[in-house]
């Protein structure tokens, strides 16, 4: 099987790589490595998703397949009382711990799980996720469902998908499960999705 950025474990050679973005006008530094996604650079769709995310000062939040952990560091840049990241690669869980801590977000934490079995037990008030849309519509589809699961009542899920990778589809799935779904933003065929449990 090809080594994929939702491999458990990538056999890619390691390809180390240091990177400086920018999160909500903030500069940090970000390792990345072979067999990670976007290991190159913030990828645009996580950007969208950062520019338009609103995180409730002290807020709990869950950063789902959180990859070398931008988004997840860009949560705890805003205020964020605690972030967990979660992704099944347990090499982009070792930057993701590596640059929470390098870039001063100490309220993070980063755990190998397939989607959210490891937090099976506890809820949040915010779950972020630029999701894998390559494992598949049903994987997706998946995490959607466990995170209206995990959320504290009141509490939204953040996603951004391209309209070509199945934004409608996946606009239908939120809308069976959540209360309400709104559109926050769209860029470049890219949609932010914020879905919100009563």
């Amino acid at each position: 099987m090809s080594d994929h950025y939702y491999s458990n474990r990538p056999s890619a050679a390691h390809d180390r790589k240091t990177i400086d973005v920018e999160l909500r006008g903030k500069k940090v530094r970000l390792v990345t490595d072979a067999g990670v996604f976007s290991k190159s650079g913030l990828d645009y769709g996580s950007r969208v998703l950062i520019e338009a995310l609103e995180i409730p000062e002290g807020a709990s939040v869950l950063d789902v397949g959180c990859g070398y952990g931008p988004i997840g560091i860009a949560a705890g840049l805003m205020g964020a009382s605690s972030v967990t990241m979660l992704d099944v690669n347990e090499r982009a869980v070792e930057l993701a711990r590596e640059n929470a801590a390098a870039n001063g977000i100490l309220q993070a934490k980063a755990m190998q799980s397939d989607l959210l079995e490891a937090v099976s037990e506890e809820s949040f008030d915010v779950i972020i996720t630029n999701p894998p849309i390559r494992a598949g519509k049903e994987t997706v589809h998946r995490l959607f469902e466990q995170a209206s699961d995990r959320l504290n009542p009141g509490g939204s899920l953040w996603i951004v998908i391209q309209k070509k990778q199945g934004a409608p589809s996946a606009k239908a799935k939120l809308e069976s499960l959540f209360d309400r779904v709104e559109e926050v933003t769209k860029d470049k065929g890219y949609r932010i999705y914020q879905a919100i449990k009563g």
